[in-house]
């Protein structure tokens, strides 16, 4: 008897204070659309679909060689795509996510995991199946970045649930 793959991707953990904070103001919005579980929230580097149990080691091992560095993500913007997902993203990049995760793909291509070819737009979904853009002022949220973690995504009665095989911390940035 084989066992069953896992549906797997990189991501940056939202913080348990920046979760309540979300949740709190997304509570106080009229939001249509399936709510994001609050376990659930992250900032997707890197999505591997379904991959065999015998990958993990390798994957593990890709993510201890990365040296990613610490950084404060902005959220400060409110969008919707057409697909119906409702999302806070940043207005700027900071250069150490844009390096954490041009190294993680750099390492993962390598060593012949097949990635989405679209463009890597970071950001952290709130809703799906949202019709429309909630007539509500943005919020905006500060995110410290401190590690990032492979996740497993299993599919429950109640929905998707994510949890975590390994994290990684990021080291603290170093004054310029």
């Amino acid at each position: 008897m084989s066992t069953p793959p896992l549906r797997l991707f990189f991501a940056i953990p939202c913080c348990p204070q920046l979760v309540d904070e979300i949740i709190d103001w997304r509570a106080r919005t009229p939001i249509d659309g399936k709510p994001v579980a609050p376990e659930n929230l992250h900032l997707t580097l890197a999505f591997l679909g379904s991959q065999p149990r015998g990958q993990l080691e390798t994957l593990e091992t890709l993510a201890a060689s990365l040296h990613g560095t610490r950084f404060t993500l902005h959220l400060d913007r409110l969008a919707r795509w057409k697909n119906g997902l409702l999302h806070l993203a940043p207005s700027k990049l900071p250069a150490a996510l844009l390096e954490l995760e041009q190294g993680l793909r750099e390492r993962l291509l390598a060593t012949g995991f097949q990635l989405e070819s679209r463009p890597f737009k970071p950001h952290l979904t709130l809703a799906r199946h949202c019709p429309r853009l909630p007539a509500a002022e943005t919020p905006t949220f500060d995110w410290p970045a401190t590690e990032f973690a492979l996740f497993a995504s299993e599919n429950t009665a109640k929905g998707s649930r994510y949890h975590a095989l390994g994290r990684w911390p990021l080291r603290p940035s170093t004054p310029a």
